[in-house]
Formats: C-alpha cells, sequence, structure tokens
C-alpha cells in the first residue's frame, strides 16, 4: 500500500516544502509551518478520469458593457471607498487590527443598507448572538431587520444563505474562523481559508449577492493566511488606525470595480463610527502656528486632497551614532532627504538627532511630501517657524532638483479652501496652477529653498541659536 503522501504549508505566507522546519524561507517566519494532508480540500480525493470540456461562446471586445448594479450603504466614506457602493456578486475583503472597528462599521453598514430594505445576513464565527446584538443595541441599530447567525461550519453556512429568499449582503466575520469537512486541516490554517473562501466567493457569483469577508492581520499589518486570498476577491480594504487617537481610515488597497488609493476617515465615539467630511480640519485641528519644525503638505489620497502637518525636530545628539526616529513617513525616504540636505545644500545633520512625525498618526506614502519634510527639517535646525498660511508639496531628486507632481490643482484648491493662502511648490507646477489665485512661490532646486528660509525671506525667526 503506497504512503499517504504529506506536505508543510506556511500558514503566514501559504508556500508549500517536503519537510518541516522551525523557519520559513519564503516569509521568514517562525514555527509557522505545519503538516497538512494534501488530497484534503476542493478538488482532492483519488485521481479521476478526465472530462471532456465543452465549447464557450466568444464575443468581440468592443462589445456594449454596463455598469455593474451597485448596493449603497449610503454612508458616504464607506460608498468613497469601494467605489459607489457594494457591487452586486462581489467579494471584499476588510482587514484590520483587533478592536479597531471592523465589526462596528460592518454593524453601521448593515443597519443602515437594512433601512432600505435590503435583506443582510450577519454570519458571526467569534460572538455569540447576544454579544451581537449588544453591539448593535449600543450602535443604534437593533431596531432593524438585520438577519444574525453564529456558525463557522461553511457547508452550514452556505446551506442557511441558500434557504429563502437571496440576500443582498453576507458579512462574514471571519474568515480564519470558518471549518470546512472538505478538508482536514484545523480551522484558521492556509487549507481552511483558502476553502473556505473560495466557497463562499462562488456563492456569491452564483447567486448576485455581495459578500463581505472580515480577516486579521498579522503583526506587519498583513492580512493573515495565504496571499492567494487576496488575489481571489474582488476588493481589499484595510482598516486602519492609532490606538492613542480617536480617527479610523478605511483604506482601498485593491478595487476591481472602481480606483484604489481612496480613503474613508471616520472618527470613532461612544455610539460608534461618524464620518469625517473633511479630513483635512481633523489633523490640522490642534496645530501650533508659531512652533518652528512644522510645515503643511497638501497630500492626495486618491481623488481626495489633504492637509497634514509634518513635524521635525533636529536637535544636537550625545551620540556616536545620531537617530534618526520616523513615524507615520518612509524612514529610507527620510534619509534621502538628509544626505540631498547635506550633499548639495551644505546642511550638516551627521551630529544630530532627527525626529520626524506626521501629526494625527496619520500616514503618508507619497513622495510630494519630500518638499514638506526638507522646509521642516531647516525651520527646527534653524529655529525659524514656517509662515502659518502656507502649505509645501513637491519631489525632491537625489540631484537636489524639486520636480513637479500630479494634482497641484486640486491640492491647491483644498489649501485655498481651509483658509491657506499661499504654497511652495516645484517651479514647473506655478503656469498650471495659476488658476487657483494662491500666492504661488516656486523653487526648481532645493538649495534655493533653504537659502530662502534661512535667509528669513519666508519665516519669523523665533530664537538665535540656529546651527548650520
Amino acid at each position: 500500500m503506497a504512503k499517504p503522501k504529506t506536505q508543510f504549508i506556511c500558514q503566514n505566507c501559504g508556500s508549500v516544502t517536503p519537510r518541516w522546519s522551525g523557519r520559513c524561507d519564503a516569509c521568514g517566519a517562525w514555527n509557522t509551518i505545519v503538516e497538512e494532508n494534501p488530497t484534503a480540500g476542493i478538488g482532492g480525493g483519488p485521481a479521476r478520469s478526465p472530462k471532456k470540456g465543452r465549447p464557450v461562446a466568444l464575443v468581440p471586445l468592443d462589445g456594449e458593457s454596463e455598469e455593474a448594479p451597485r448596493v449603497q450603504s449610503r454612508i458616504a466614506e464607506l460608498d468613497r471607498v469601494t467605489g459607489g457602493g457594494f457591487v452586486r456578486g462581489s467579494a471584499v475583503l476588510v482587514g484590520g487590527d483587533p478592536g479597531i472597528g471592523k465589526s462596528t462599521l460592518l454593524m453601521q453598514a448593515a443597519a443602515a443598507l437594512s433601512r432600505q430594505n435590503q435583506r443582510i445576513i450577519y454570519v458571526s464565527g467569534e460572538e455569540a448572538i447576544a454579544q451581537v446584538r449588544l453591539r448593535a443595541k449600543r450602535l443604534g441599530a437593533a431596531d432593524t431587520k438585520v438577519m444574525l447567525a453564529a456558525e463557522t461550519n461553511v457547508e452550514d453556512i452556505l446551506a442557511t444563505l441558500a434557504h429563502g429568499d437571496r440576500p443582498d449582503l453576507v458579512i462574514i466575520d471571519s474568515i480564519q474562523t470558518l471549518w470546512s469537512d472538505m478538508a482536514e486541516a484545523a480551522p484558521g490554517t492556509v487549507t481552511q481559508v483558502r476553502t473556505g473562501v473560495q466557497a463562499m466567493i462562488r456563492f456569491a457569483k452564483q447567486t448576485g449577492a455581495a459578500m463581505v469577508l472580515v480577516g486579521h492581520v498579522t503583526k506587519e499589518g498583513q492580512i493573515a493566511g495565504p496571499r492567494v486570498v487576496e488575489h481571489m476577491v474582488d476588493a481589499v480594504l484595510y482598516f486602519e488606525g492609532e490606538r492613542g487617537h480617536h480617527y479610523r481610515i478605511l483604506r482601498t488597497v485593491k478595487n476591481r470595480f472602481g480606483a484604489t488609493d481612496e480613503i474613508g476617515v471616520f472618527e470613532m465615539g461612544d455610539k460608534g463610527l461618524r464620518e469625517v467630511a473633511n479630513p483635512s480640519e481633523l489633523f490640522l485641528g490642534e496645530r501650533n502656528e508659531k512652533a518652528p519644525g512644522a510645515a503643511v503638505f497638501a497630500g492626495m489620497e486618491g481623488t481626495r486632497p489633504v492637509l497634514v502637518e509634518i513635524q521635525a525636530l533636529v536637535a544636537p545628539t550625545s551620540l556616536g551614532t545620531p537617530r534618526r526616529a520616523v513615524v507615520g513617513w518612509d524612514s529610507a525616504r527620510l534619509s534621502m532627504i538628509l544626505a540631498v540636505l547635506e550633499a548639495h545644500c551644505g546642511v550638516r545633520l551627521g551630529n544630530h538627532d532627527v525626529y520626524l512625525n506626521v501629526a494625527g498618526g496619520y500616514r503618508v506614502t507619497e513622495p510630494a511630501a519630500d518638499l514638506a519634510v526638507a522646509a521642516a527639517l531647516i525651520s527646527s535646525l534653524a529655529g525659524l517657524a514656517l509662515p502659518a498660511d502656507s502649505v509645501y508639496f513637491g519631489e525632491i531628486s537625489l540631484s537636489g532638483a524639486i520636480r513637479p507632481v500630479a494634482h497641484a490643482v486640486q491640492r491647491l484648491k483644498e489649501a485655498a479652501k481651509l483658509g491657506f493662502s499661499s504654497a511652495v511648490l516645484p517651479a514647473g507646477t506655478v503656469e498650471i496652477a495659476t488658476v487657483t489665485g494662491n500666492g504661488l512661490k516656486g523653487f526648481e532646486t532645493l538649495p534655493e529653498l533653504v537659502a530662502e528660509i534661512a535667509g528669513g525671506k519666508m519665516v519669523e525667526r523665533t530664537n538665535d541659536d540656529g546651527d548650520f
């Protein structure tokens, strides 16, 4: 009798190895490799004779296409991120840290849809019915007709969904708790997660119901389980936020039916999440206009302009190796800006500690923040406060040149709406952005900006301890 074959699968990244080891060679995680039966799961079992395929109809590429039907929650920030609402027959994966508010957001969305006479089914695999009802009562959603279920077996969930009228939206909280009789593995393993997600997506495609799946995240902030799950679903959303701050950001990473890099901003309160229509006012609410080392960056998140304060602190160090601490920005990008300042502008920071922070716990990813970071660093080093009515944006190259960035008009319009009357930006952008009427100052190179700040032409001196 042939010996049954086994394989070892990493529960973090899904890579397969022929033997067990303490550390995964693919992702570097420790103690994540477990033994699983490769014959289990969908498609497992004894070999079958090949089935003869049938030809499918081919259609031309230039045919007419209809807009995908959507289910709008009428929660503006959620609909913005999903591209206008949940698409019928689609699968959406929502990830986030524990306790960040994923279940709260989805319960509020379920209640809002139920009030529009949509049939909503909420399946909880982590909480009992009584716990879900307590949350719904706290959120003011207990008077809606959302149907609840506490189940983790995939086959039982599918049988429940198929019974009665077709649901408009199904929420599964969470995919790590699902288990199927077709997979001989523990719940939460790669095989079980893949099997459960595939079954739920198949149900959504066949019935036209929108499916929302909640996923846990790892210590690195990535959705736990095999990366193939993110490829299988139609949209991937990340719910982010810092425990010390009351706001939450819903960010689009993947969306087959809309734009990516969109964000929705919410504020966490006693009665759930509240929409923040103008996030710029939230991030600039407690700004100290006369403090050196602060510059307002006009950024873009998808189609939405966002203004946020960049804070820098440059202080003499007593250590042999100066510290470089960054919160909310790329530390490698900060090292590049420091190198450009030293090589092309003569700014010596080798004997200074540098601390950089994006106010409010917000995270900036676009390179357009280079100019705001450089201005904040020079302001802190020289002890000079930058003008309170000015915003900054522009990309800095290794040669010291300031390069134009996209969406300059939208950035300046948002700044003008919040009372900013001037802007510092790349020189090549000035002609394009003059339609906004802002007082614009264009610079071609970073040394020009440093000379302008150090000469006191753009700032008010707060002390005389600057050191260049």
